[in-house]
């Protein structure tokens, strides 16, 4: 499984931006998909997860109610991200879950996002 994200950028406090991530090769039926972040000098944390056969979805408390994954056509995956804060900041990154052993084994090379207040 290959995943290209794209859409980071620079936007100032309150902007919005959305994230695209794009799966290919063996995903199958359908892929659990994630997005992570990684902020400087910190580990990555999780941000959102939308499982592979519903619209179900799963948010960090740090996005509820401002962030929305959602799927989109051809194994699309999106990330809307409004009321962006400065703590929002960092590279972006999706993944999507290996069912053999249930852990996000597969990740794009991660998108820059950048608020500035």
């Amino acid at each position: 499984v290959q995943l290209q994200a794209c859409g980071g950028g620079s936007v100032q406090t309150g902007g919005s931006l959305r994230l695209s991530c794009e799966a290919s090769g063996r995903t199958g039926e359908g892929i659990t998909t994630g997005w992570f972040r990684q902020a400087p000098g910190k580990e990555r944390e999780f941000v959102a997860r939308i499982w592979r056969s519903s619209s179900d979805a799963v948010y960090a408390d740090s996005v509820k109610g401002r962030f929305t994954i959602s799927r989109g056509c051809r194994k699309m995956v999106y990330l809307q991200m409004n009321g962006l804060q400065p703590d929002d900041t960092g590279v972006y990154y999706c993944a999507a879950l290996r069912r053999s052993d249930g852990t996000f084994a597969y990740w794009g090379q991660g998108t820059q996002v950048t608020v500035s207040s």
